[in-house]
């Protein structure tokens, strides 16, 4: 019955919305009849400056307006180096459909001139389009995000992270300044709302001037956020604090200044309501931007902080999460070819989680039930300075120094059928990096840049593990295995590294359209890793093992010198991009005495086209070949304990793995009808790929790399359709993965697959005044090998303004889940849901609001997910326990 009430609402929204509407359309031309393209059409009620209707005209001129019945309206258009025209329209119901076509005549005004009497919600010139912000919000918004997700063509996901017209936004500015390093989730959860004036959408954004023509930016998207008058001059923000029941409480002072030579942001949060306001994906995710030349190398090698695998929380959600949280953020230009910048965050965290897990082994046919609890505590760090220098228009260097620095523990508590077992980690890694880039733009045909990084990080991780059994014969533990005794087991664990990247560019411009590119570059890294395991002793004393095979103590010297040539074309609307690149790569490691030194010569291709049907259309393709390098973990050949039940080593005979990656991508945004498609196919193959041999003995495992001339492949695609009205928005997406895999597990080769697909529909409402609701539908598949999931969920958020300083808004989830594992006769059901409530009182003009919000109204305490493990070929399906019902009152004091 909720299923089929959800549909017809769904239907009829848009026939509701649109009953009552007349379509007025046309073209708009010159006085010769030609076409105007990107004209601005903009509809009032006559005599106010209401807004009712806006478009933008497509490459044949048209426009389409949607009016009210009965109405008379003033057209306002314009469009640049043309007369703006009034035009009187009466509406009726008699008439449902009006066409009027417009002639614009030539005049030396240019649009800026014209534009000071009224806004147009969207502008665009040249690469950027300009959203006015007040044109689509209703005033009650309160962050960034939340205009952002009014605008056309604009998504945020529920990370915080932003997508334009289908592409990540790569950077985000205040007043042309980046804020904190150009993070998109601590400006959309931190900017004000009302301070917004402006959103400016950067598209094939290029911090460096000089290299936008001879480089694919294509995907690099950058915001601007353009404050309000007044708040570009002093300092403004707000002040956040409020108490619940069982004792919680928020604390979130925010404060922003910015002027045209300086700005300076105050963030704090303090909270143990489970908001996690940055969490160690934000701390690994911060990287220093759009920089990072040896992406595109053809060369992977990753460096691992020699980690041992924190639990993570799913949905930013858990049991309890306590967070305190801090960040500066400056910008300083003295004068204007120089300009400093940098920002310094710390966050103090504890987190309770609670798994329940049912495990199926499908090699053994053995199921596991297990409970985990565990307690985390994170301590984070993080400094960055960055000076940019910019003389002239021919000249560009800059520098970073970027610093992170943090302390983690976890302790865990396993129950589970065949053992239980405590665990501590800990690890306190360090890490600076520093980037030194310098672009020269000779003349008119020769263009100079070289790139430079280098990158010390230092970690001591600790692992401790106490359980009833000792399953691995390698380690000569001392104790009874009668269930009674507890083998109380050490690993120490210290690994260094030094990286050193370098990347030197030339271009020639043979035209203004096509140049030859020449790369010389090379990659350098020395690791060392020390490890042993030893025992505690119930006497107090502790055992060494000596055996060579649990102690490491490894150097690992990995470089890479290559050649790279590049040529890009341009003709019409066509762009192509070829190159190849020579690399040669050495590697060296010295570890139980001898030293093992391999020498590997490899030619890499790629190519990039691009159709570029219109400014915002496109078809690309993209394909690259390159080769994957493993870092000291796996090439250690003593054993790490990984987990109570599984013993890892590495492998020094490891070779490369070479990938072929193919992409073929669509994008088109219409402004005429606010229309964003965005589809994309992927397809992925690794040859001599490293997998993992593993040899399992009950749920117990020890493993280690090997290279297999099986291949692994993966092929994915998505697809998104989205469409802005002039009062609803509505969206479509789907999303499928195919990946199979192969492993070797107790001498047998298994072939696993693993297919998800996902679709998602809504429809949001999009009034000034009246209430606003958004209407959904997701499903979800995962199929993994014997065992098959399924997730309905109907969703529903509204906004609602009620007797004049009262806003209401709350967010509906519903789920049912099932999982089935095909080698069990029972299955897994749950239905659960999630509501959110907020109820804001302000007065107009005051500076103080007051809000009651509830967090899971409907005080559920579990969720449920599901994977599949291809090291040990074994499905898992758990319950996730979560923090229940949460009532909060709160005062915002705005600056």
């Amino acid at each position: 019955m909720k299923k089929i009430l959800f549909l017809v609402l769904f239907t009829l929204i848009p026939f509701l919305i649109f009953s009552q509407n007349i379509k007025l359309e046309g073209a708009v031309k010159d006085s010769l009849g030609n076409p105007l393209e990107m004209a601005n059409v903009i509809a009032f009620k006559k005599g106010t400056q209401f807004l009712q209707s806006y478009s933008i005209t497509d490459t044949k001129g048209n426009y389409k307006l949607s009016l009210e019945e009965n109405e008379a309206y003033t057209l306002r258009i314009s469009y640049l180096g043309f007369e703006t025209k009034s035009v009187e329209v009466i509406t009726n119901n008699s008439n449902k459909n009006l066409i009027k076509n417009i002639i614009l005549s030539e005049t030396n005004e240019s649009l800026n001139q014209v534009d000071i009497t009224y806004e147009m919600p969207v502008k665009i010139i040249g690469d950027t389009i300009v959203y006015n912000s007040d044109s689509f919000t209703t005033g009650k918004e309160k962050k960034l995000e939340d205009v952002l997700k009014k605008l056309p063509g604009v998504e945020v996901d529920e990370n915080g992270e932003v997508e334009v017209e289908g592409k990540k936004v790569q950077k985000v500015l205040v007043e042309g300044k980046p804020f904190f390093d150009g993070d998109s989730k601590l400006a959309t959860q931190n900017i004000p709302a009302n301070a917004i004036d402006k959103v400016q959408v950067l598209k094939n954004y290029n911090e460096v001037a000089g290299m936008r023509g001879v480089t694919n930016n294509e995907d690099n998207i950058a915001l601007n956020i353009k404050l309000k008058k007044g708040k570009d001059k002093f300092w403004f923000g707000e002040v956040n604090a409020g108490i619940g029941n069982e004792e919680k409480y928020i604390a979130k002072p925010k404060l922003f200044y910015y002027s045209p030579n300086k700005s300076v942001n105050l963030l704090a949060d303090f909270n143990n309501i489970g908001e996690a306001p940055f969490t160690m994906r934000d701390y690994f995710r911060f990287t220093g931007g759009l920089r990072g030349a040896m992406r595109d190398s053809g060369t992977s090698f990753n460096i691992s902080s020699g980690g041992l695998g924190f639990m993570t929380t799913q949905n930013n959600r858990a049991q309890e999460i306590t967070s305190k949280f801090g960040a500066l953020n400056f910008g300083l230009s003295p004068k204007k070819t120089l300009d400093f910048n940098g920002f310094a965050i710390v966050n103090n965290s504890e987190t309770a989680m609670l798994t329940q897990s049912n495990t199926v082994y499908n090699k053994l046919n053995l199921t596991e039930e297990s409970s985990n609890q565990a307690m985390q505590e994170s301590k984070l760090g993080m400094l960055k300075f960055s000076t940019t220098y910019k003389p002239n228009t021919n000249v560009h260097v800059d520098y970073d120094v970027f610093g992170k620095i943090s302390e983690q523990t976890e302790l865990q508590d396993v129950t589970s059928t065949s053992r239980n077992a405590d665990t501590y980690k800990e690890e306190k890694p360090f890490s600076i990096n520093q980037n030194f880039n310098i672009y020269y733009t000779i003349d008119d045909k020769n263009i100079f840049a070289a790139e430079m990084q280098h990158l010390f990080q230092k970690d001591k991780p600790l692992y401790n593990s106490m359980a009833t059994t000792q399953p691995f014969l390698i380690i000569p533990t001392e104790g009874e295995q009668d269930g009674n005794y507890i083998f109380d087991l050490v690993q120490n664990k210290k690994l260094t590294t030094n990286k050193f990247d370098a990347k030197f560019d030339y271009y020639y411009l043979l035209t203004p359209k096509s140049n030859v590119n020449i790369s010389f570059g090379t990659t350098f890294s020395k690791q060392n890793l020390n490890s042993k395991i030893s025992q505690n002793l119930e006497n107090g004393s502790k055992l060494d093992f000596e055996d060579s095979l649990l102690n490491n103590d490894v150097d690992y010297n990995f470089s890479d010198i290559f050649l790279g040539l590049h040529y890009k074309m341009v003709s019409g609307i066509f762009t192509f991009n070829p190159g190849v690149s020579l690399h040669q790569y050495t590697t060296k490691d010295t570890q139980l005495g001898v030293v093992n030194k391999s020498n590997t010569t490899k030619l890499l291709p790629d190519v990039y086209a691009n159709l570029q049907f219109k400014s915002s259309e496109s078809l690309r393709f993209n394909y690259s070949m390159s080769t994957q390098f493993s870092d000291i973990d796996n090439i250690s050949e003593g054993y790490f304990l990984s987990n109570y039940n599984s013993l890892t080593r590495g492998n020094k005979e490891l070779e490369s793995a070479l990938y072929h990656k193919y992409s073929l991508s669509y994008f088109s945004f219409s402004m005429f009808s606010f229309t964003n498609i965005n589809a994309s196919v992927n397809y992925t193959k690794k040859e001599n790929g490293i997998k993992n041999n593993t040899e399992l003995v009950g749920i117990d495992r020890v493993s280690y790399p090997v290279n297999s001339n099986l291949a692994d492949e993966t092929l994915s695609a998505f697809f998104r359709y989205g469409k802005t009205y002039s009062k609803l928005k509505t969206n479509f997406s789907a999303n499928i993965s195919n990946s199979t895999y192969n492993n070797i597990v107790n001498n047998d080769l298994i072939k696993s697959k693993s297919l998800s697909h996902s679709y998602q529909g809504s429809i949001a409402t999009k009034f000034k005044t009246a209430p606003n609701f958004e209407l959904g539908y997701q499903k979800s598949f995962s199929n993994y090998s014997k065992s098959n999931s399924v997730t309905d969920r109907p969703f529903a958020n509204m906004e609602v303004g009620f007797l004049k300083n009262f806003i209401l808004t709350a967010d509906y989830s519903y789920y049912k889940y099932k999982n089935t594992f095909e080698n069990l006769s029972s299955e897994t059901k749950n239905n659960y849901s999630f509501l959110n409530a907020n109820l804001y009182y302000q007065q107009k003009d005051s500076k103080w609001e007051f809000k009651i919000s509830a967090n899971n109204l409907t005080n559920n305490t579990s969720m449920n997910t599901d994977s599949y493990h291809e090291i040990s070929d074994s499905n898992s399906t758990s319950l996730y326990f979560i923090q229940p019902r949460l009532w909060m009152f709160s005062v915002k004091y705005n600056l």
